[in-house]
């Protein structure tokens, strides 16, 4: 009798991960819609054909070598074992790997946000590869893979740190190192470039906040754990992740229009992302007030960091580093603060916050394991983009980031009316 109620659970168990993977990747739609909707229409096309490469770069590479170096055996440090998935038997062991897969790709489309509009196509290639394998899965060893970090208890439930952090990171060093577009700046001042397509923002941003629920609530990878006074565990991580969406969006909105005078709708959904990616280190940890709080800071601090660094002449396309890197520090300290003596029970990591009688040492280790995380792949970043800078070169030609990187890219605009358009000024000469 209990082996059949054991593998019943192990079959429930197994199905929620799969279908929690398939929303996780379904999220590369998402950031496909929010990247070209928020750019140019000139690259629309090429921004989305770059989110099939960074699923299908992530795929091989996390299957030959992340995934072991991730959560092999190993030391401290590094996985050393399960390359090529050896030794990983199939059924539930391979959909947990297609669920950490799925993480690995998103936390590449990240690091895409500092490339935008001006990034050769074989950047994506070599520099996609060897993040997934030499950069993303050392960190997730550290926190999920039984390294360091994780001896020392860090909660990073889903990835405030080891997804988002990681991406904004390497978006960043791409930021600085590529330069700034082509008529963003004039006289030292930021140009505003606006969203080409609202509508597509919103759509992204809807599809990720959907996806959100594979993310967080999928990481509990169980569908049987109970909480005293809060009920399925799972769904209770789902409800803590739609309330900070929720404080987000409004926290970014009142921000917008007291500093801008403007509803301003991008902030709006940015805000959102923003309290997403805020609440995946800690949807487990918090109270449901205390999510909203955690929400609504990240996504009006995320509007304020935007136009700041904006103003000190970084020209980050999307915002990357604010909406994932800013928020990602802000959620994965917030357990420091705010994790529950009860959830932290059932979560099995780490010690209550701050507020809840538990002192500094969980801060301690949060504000660690960001600035170990921070400055491990900033100095990876910075030596794999700088070495290609230096060799092929990073950025397109003056000429093809005017024309576009639809044509220059690819041969055609995403907009079939941009291709007639260039045909007649073409025959007009």
């Amino acid at each position: 009798m209990k082996a059949t109620a054991d593998a019943i659970t192990l079959s429930l168990d197994s199905l929620w991960i799969l279908i929690a993977a398939i929303l996780v990747i379904f999220m590369q739609a998402g950031f496909a819609f929010l990247e070209s909707g928020s750019l140019r229409s000139k690259n629309a096309g090429h921004i989305t054909g770059k989110q099939i490469i960074t699923l299908a770069i992530s795929s091989i590479a996390f299957w030959a070598f992340g995934y072991g170096i991730a959560f092999g055996k190993g030391n401290d440090f590094v996985g050393t074992s399960s390359f090529f998935l050896s030794g990983v038997p199939s059924g539930h062991d391979s959909i947990f790997f297609l669920f950490q897969l799925a993480f690995a790709a998103v936390s590449l489309a990240i690091a895409w946000g500092g490339f935008a509009e001006r990034a050769k196509l074989s950047v994506y290639f070599i520099f996609g590869t060897l993040f997934v394998i030499f950069i993303y899965p050392v960190v997730g060893h550290w926190v999920w893979g039984g390294g360091w970090l994780s001896k020392l208890g860090m909660q990073d439930f889903a990835g405030s740190t080891v997804v988002h952090l990681q991406g904004a990171t390497a978006a960043l060093v791409a930021t600085l190192l590529l330069g700034k577009r082509i008529g963003k700046f004039k006289d030292g001042k930021p140009v505003a470039i606006p969203a080409h397509n609202i509508p597509f923002v919103f759509l992204g941003t809807f599809i990720l906040w959907l996806g959100w629920f594979g993310f967080n609530a999928g990481s509990t990878v169980s569908t049987g754990a109970v909480t005293e006074g809060y009920g399925q565990f799972f769904g209770y991580v789902a409800l803590t992740t739609n309330l900070a969406a929720a404080g987000g969006a409004l926290g970014a909105l009142f921000t917008a229009m007291i500093l801008s005078k403007k509803a301003d709708i991008g902030a709006m959904c940015n805000g959102v992302l923003a309290a997403l990616v805020a609440i995946t280190a800690s949807c487990a940890f918090v109270e449901p007030w205390a999510a909203i709080v955690i929400g609504a800071f990240a996504g009006a601090f995320t509007y304020w960091t935007s136009i700041f660094f904006e103003a000190k002449g970084l020209d980050d396309p999307i915002y990357a580093f604010s909406v994932h890197g800013i928020s990602g520090i802000i959620g994965t300290l917030s357990t420091g603060f705010f994790a529950a003596p009860e959830l932290v029970k059932v979560a099995g990591v780490g010690k209550p916050g701050l507020f809840y009688g538990g002192g500094f040492y969980q801060l301690g280790v949060q504000t660690l394991g960001v600035a170990a995380a921070f400055v491990f792949v900033l100095v990876a970043s910075f030596v794999i983009l700088g070495i290609m800078k230096a060799t092929m070169g990073l950025r397109v030609s003056r000429e093809a980031e005017i024309a576009g990187l639809d044509i220059s890219e690819h041969g055609a605009y995403g907009y079939g009316e941009m291709d007639a358009e260039a045909v007649a000024a073409a025959e007009a000469k």
